[in-house]
């Protein structure tokens, strides 16, 4: 899934501080397992995230979103956060960066 088609430089420093979102589960970052679907940059100052978890039934999932709120308020403080969590696609292991596949063992 490519979060990057036409980013801007303020996506992609959304990105790199998403990256700072670790898993507690796992202890990997929320990037590389692939969980951040779109992160786009509206002209009214706001950052939209669309994630995923990896179930529906994910007991982290408060915590995740906990923590993407605090590193963006960090990174962006002048900026309004929207997350939106969805479904669909719904999340598979081929969503996990070669970085994740190799820190989960999986490579």
């Amino acid at each position: 899934m490519d979060i990057f088609s036409n980013a801007n430089n303020i996506e992609i420093e959304a990105y790199n501080a998403l990256k700072k979102v670790i898993d507690p589960e796992l202890g990997i970052n929320i990037i590389d397992l692939g969980l951040i679907y779109e992160i786009k940059f509206s002209d009214e100052a706001e950052l939209k995230i669309v994630m995923t978890l990896s179930s529906q039934g994910c007991p982290m999932g408060d915590a995740i979103k906990s923590n993407m709120e605090a590193v963006l308020t960090e990174a962006f403080p002048n900026y309004k956060h929207n997350i939106e969590l969805t479904w669909e696609p719904k999340w598979n292991t081929g969503f996990v960066t070669q970085a994740g596949r190799k820190a989960l063992g999986l490579i």
